[in-house]
């Protein structure tokens, strides 16, 4: 008999924590309600609205300070707890990362039906930017939908009475059979402090937030020489602050082709057209997107920078060569993985460790994680997820394995994916790990209305993911040839020009 059914023979489980009100956790919130037999869920989100990593901000972000921090992965400690709860202390001036990762004309870049859960489809509008590039057929999103979709998710039957905003999740522990939540409240002046008492914890909370930027020699000396020149892809916002400036992008995954493509493209209408220097030679570019972005013409892909130098504002590179003159560098390195308010699970290798199907904590089953993967069709398998976790917790799911049998599982796949990000990939394996999660979860009670009921796979999802792919992609190609023959005429007449004027 599993822990947790020991639990809930002696004391059922009534009352649950949610970590976060992005859509983790907007669908948690739903999958738990729908069992109808908690006493008590109450949901914890330190943004001032639901929506997690969509939700926009009107402030630029501050600057990036402690890079050796940011470069170990240890940027986001946990925080000291007042000694004596109820407390008001002075306001914490500790980062957490909290800002926004969209800039105002982002789009999403996977199909909406990839992303879409089974019963809320998403929002048909669609930006007049998705349609000029992809047709009026386009698949992408704006991210004001995609916040929207989030909050309509929450604030319906009820459910935002659940929420409490502006509230930061510090410390999680578990005393006796009880988790002890310690959680703090930004006021104007100062921070209010308590603590709440569950049976059992969903973490929905995200692993977008913590910047990963390497650790390079003068960095953070260039960046304290003139504030905001070092900035990670969260903290862009808008090509506008970069007009005529010489930019260095480091990366060759998403968030990196995104900006390096976006600046010098729309350079295309300035006098001087500006080159986009990409920190991409002999690093793996993204498995779904490719290269293609970095082809445009007036992208310069370069290999590893060895260090900069902050007086002469120099960038070298690891072949010997250099950029000279940079005005900005914008890393598209990726994210660190971070749950400070657990120090009793401590991340590996960028991966939260001994989940067993990535979702229940082996150690305690009423610690259970929703959006603990990756590559996994982005907001569908939270639904998956989400459901296993509430069933669990209602005492509805499949019983649950051994405690070894749950360590073999992450240790059989440890030898297939590896101990590091790759073992929460589910790419390409959606349709068995959906299926496995639906089996785990079973059908609930929906004959009397009792439980989310999960649809079987639909294989048109996985395709719709990989073809919204495949259209980006085209998107880029047609572009850069377009911009490419733009470049060649305008090369052209500036020789035409010197040639008369020689004349």
């Amino acid at each position: 008999m599993s822990r947790i059914q020991t639990q809930q023979t002696k004391k059922p489980i009534k009352r649950v924590a949610v970590i976060g009100a992005g859509p983790a956790g907007a669908i948690a919130i739903d999958a738990l309600a729908q069992e109808r037999t908690f006493d008590l869920i109450r949901v914890f989100e330190r943004r001032e609205g639901p929506g997690g990593c969509w939700i926009g901000d009107n402030d630029r972000p501050q600057p990036l300070t402690d890079f050796a921090s940011l470069a170990s992965r240890t940027a986001d400690p946990p925080v000291p707890i007042p000694h004596t709860l109820p407390a008001l202390t002075p306001k914490l001036d500790q980062p957490r990362f909290t800002e926004s990762s969209v800039y105002p004309y982002l789009e999403t870049n996977v199909d909406a039906l990839a992303m879409q859960f089974s019963q809320e489809p998403f929002p048909a509008e669609k930006s007049d930017f998705s349609i000029n590039l992809h047709g009026p057929q386009t698949p992408f999103r704006h991210w004001k939908s995609v916040r929207g979709y989030i909050e309509g998710l929450v604030n319906r039957n009820g459910y935002q009475d659940l929420v409490s905003y502006n509230t930061t999740v510090e410390r999680v522990e578990k005393v006796g059979d009880e988790w002890k939540v310690t959680l703090r409240k930004e006021g104007q002046q100062k921070d209010y402090w308590w603590t709440e008492w569950f049976d059992a914890v969903v973490v929905a909370s995200g692993h977008y937030w913590v910047p990963w930027i390497p650790q390079v020699d003068g960095l953070e000396a260039f960046e304290k020489m003139r504030p905001g020149s070092v900035i990670h892809s969260k903290h862009f916002r808008g090509r506008d602050l970069y007009e005529g400036k010489k930019v260095v992008v480091v990366g060759a995954s998403v968030s990196a082709a995104d900006i390096a493509y976006d600046l010098a493209h729309h350079s295309r209408t300035a006098q001087c057209p500006q080159v986009v220097h990409a920190i991409t030679v002999g690093h793996t570019f993204n498995g779904y997107f490719g290269d293609e972005a970095f082809r445009h013409p007036r992208i310069e892909n370069h290999p590893s920078i060895s260090r900069v130098c902050p007086e002469t504002r120099t960038v070298f590179l690891a072949d010997g060569t250099s950029i000279p003159h940079v005005d900005h560098l914008i890393f598209g390195t990726g994210y660190s993985w971070t749950v400070p308010f657990l120090p009793q699970v401590p991340v590996r290798n960028n991966r939260v460790p001994d989940l067993y199907q990535h979702v229940v904590w082996q150690k305690d089953p009423s610690l259970l994680f929703v959006g603990a993967v990756g590559a996994g069709l982005t907001f569908k398998v939270f639904e998956w997820q989400a459901v296993y976790a509430a069933r669990i917790l209602a005492g509805r799911a499949a019983r649950l394995p051994s405690v070894e049998e749950m360590q073999k599982w992450e240790e059989e796949r440890i030898k297939v994916r590896g101990d590091g990000p790759k073992f929460s990939m589910i790419f390409p394996d959606f349709e068995e790990y959906f299926e496995t999660l639906r089996k785990l979860a079973g059908e609930g009670e929906t004959a009397r209305g009792v439980g989310r009921k999960l649809p079987r796979f639909r294989p048109e999802w996985f395709r719709a993911f990989m073809e919204g792919h495949d259209l980006r992609k085209r998107m880029w190609k047609r572009v850069n040839e377009q911009d490419r023959e733009e470049e060649e005429k305008r090369k052209k007449k500036k020789v035409e020009r010197e040639v008369r004027a020689k004349l």
